[in-house]
């Protein structure tokens, strides 16, 4: 089973990020598709003071008419920061025979060299970078971190690099959509609307639950 990874603060979980792991999904062929929020961010503080419980029934809903998108909250029972190596370890763990490919934007990928333990992230699993708006997917391999370029290998006419753990870099080019989460909450602290941006279902959950009515704060995605 080929099962894909997609994590993020998704607070809130939109359009983009569904249509992003949809395109995913076909491109490598996946069975599934786990959304994974973050607990503790390690790159960026949680905008806002929206409780984990509350962007995971986002996330719950968002993905409830889909058979092959679902919730996991692993990182809701790790103490500390979410870092990504320790989910995806765990992954690894719980289905040894599967393939695990870690979905992300092409901007995190450009900065995955900053993160903890970066280096193994490429031992357990494919990666799908995902073009996001100003941050071209492009297949060189000198855009990975220098320490590990010696370890990848590229074939021009091919659509990813290899490691040479097996695992591979696959690049999603050609769906930029540009929303964010940062515009939604700010849309509704205005008191505007957010129809279109975000599934139905999550729409009516944030007003029923009266979320992000007061945000002030400016925070990426």
């Amino acid at each position: 089973m080929k099962i894909g990874l997609m994590g993020g603060t998704f607070n809130p979980i939109h359009s983009a990020h569904l249509r992003i792991a949809e395109e995913a999904r076909e491109l490598c062929g996946l069975d599934r598709i786990f959304f994974i929020p973050a607990a503790d961010p390690p790159h960026k503080p949680l905008a806002g003071e929206t409780p984990f419980s509350r962007r995971c029934e986002m996330v719950r809903q968002a993905v409830a008419d889909n058979p092959a998108f679902e919730l996991s909250d692993i990182e809701g029972h790790r103490a500390g920061k979410s870092y990504s190596i320790d989910t995806l370890t765990v992954f690894k763990e719980k289905f040894p025979g599967d393939s695990l490919f870690f979905i992300i934007g092409s901007d995190s990928f450009l900065e995955i060299g900053s993160w903890h333990r970066y280096a193994d992230i490429f031992q357990v699993c494919s990666l799908i970078v995902v073009e996001r708006p100003g941050f071209p997917a492009v297949r060189q391999i000198e855009t990975l971190p220098v320490a590990i370029q010696a370890d990848f290998s590229y074939t021009p006419a091919a659509q990813s690099v290899r490691h040479v753990s097996g695992q591979s870099v696959f690049f999603l080019r050609g769906c930029p959509l540009e929303i964010s989460s940062t515009t939604i909450r700010h849309l509704i602290a205005a008191g505007r609307s957010i129809t279109y941006l975000v599934p139905l279902a999550v729409e009516s959950y944030i007003k029923d639950q009266r979320i992000y009515t007061e945000c002030t704060h400016i925070q990426p995605r």
